[in-house]
Formats: structure tokens, sequence, C-alpha cells
């Protein structure tokens, strides 16, 4: 498995429901922005230019997410980004989000695949060198 890419965070008020405990959609949206972190921080390509400049989109073709335990207005957690999979056009990522703190229980774990999709033609195409290159250290680093 890849070295992981970690971003801090926390549980806000704008994720929650009235009771205070993350509205699941939310959690999708932050696996989004953790991918979004990722490509703009790690892979060296910020979305404004992956889309206008590069005229690319990653649609997710396939997301499983497993509810481990909820999550609270306040809580500290980080977000751990792992690729699992490098294809010639698609990604395949396990996302956990967990307890920033000891024991880092796991809120929830999901695993998604991301392909490569020029915008003008909506079809699959290869990842760009540049990208696959720095998806590709992640695994090797990974695997030391």
């Amino acid at each position: 498995m890849s070295r992981p890419y970690i971003v801090p965070s926390e549980i806000a008020f704008k994720h929650c429901d009235p009771a205070g405990i993350v509205f699941y959609p939310r959690y999708v949206e932050m696996l989004n922005d953790t991918i979004e972190h990722w490509f703009k921080h790690e892979l060296q390509v910020d979305f404004h230019e992956l889309h206008m400049t590069r005229r690319l989109g990653i649609p997710v073709v396939n997301l499983n997410v497993d509810f481990q335990s909820p999550g609270r207005l306040g809580d500290a957690i980080t977000k751990e980004l792992r690729v699992e999979k490098l294809g010639r056009t698609s990604v395949g990522l396990r996302i956990e989000l967990k307890a920033a703190e000891p024991p880092h229980t796991p809120k929830i774990t999901a695993r998604m695949t991301i392909v490569f999709a020029g915008l003008d033609t909506i079809k699959p195409t290869d990842i760009p060198a540049d990208i696959k290159a720095r998806i590709q250290a992640m695994i090797d680093d990974g695997e030391a």
C-alpha cells in the first residue's frame, strides 16, 4: 500500500445536523475536499489547472463507504489518503477519516475509483505523465 497523504481537519458546524453529529452526505464532501487537497499539495496540480487548463475531470466511478463511528462537532480528525491501485486511466483510493487523538478511532473508511476524463469528450483518458509519476512515487515510498 502507498505512503499515506494526511490532512489534519476538524468537524465544523457546516458538517453537522441539529444534534451536532456529522450528516452522512457531508462525509462525501470531506472525501472530495481530501482529493482536491491531495491534487494541489501532493500531486502539484490544483483543480483550476486540472479542469480549466488541462481540460480534465476526475469523476468518481465507484464509491464504497463504511460508517464506523459518529463524528461530532469540534472533533479533531485526520483525513488519510492512500493509493491502492494505479491504472492507465484510473486510480483506486482508500480514504480514512479518523480521530486525530489516540486511539485514532475511525469515523469512516471509503474506497473509491476516480477516472481521468477529457472534459470535451467525457471519455477516459490516460493519466498525464507528471501526475502519474507523483502518484507512483507515493506507491514506491509506501513499499519501503
